[in-house]
């Protein structure tokens, strides 16, 4: 694992040993936790822009989707109703 230094401002920092603290962990882990998190958030955010622009490009008819809906609501209703409540 690699070192690296970030400068914080007290604030920020006071506030990162807090949440490790309160967490009993360290504030490295946090900062990676928090990393990672960051990370994923961009990459869900990029496929949902990949998506957006896939079906832009080519919309669905309207009939396919309320197919799919339709379908949905029958492998929903039948599947994991019971389950969910």
């Amino acid at each position: 694992m690699k070192v690296v230094q970030v400068p914080m401002d007290d604030r920020l920092l006071r506030a990162v040993s807090e949440r490790a603290r309160s967490r009993r962990s360290t504030r490295a882990a946090l900062i990676r936790e928090a990393c990672v998190d960051f990370l994923h958030r961009l990459d869900q955010e990029a496929l949902e822009r990949k998506y957006v622009a896939g079906y832009r490009r080519k919309p669905e008819s309207p009939r396919v989707g309320k197919l799919g809906e339709k379908m949905a609501g029958e492998v929903w209703s039948k599947e994991n109703w019971d389950e969910a409540w």
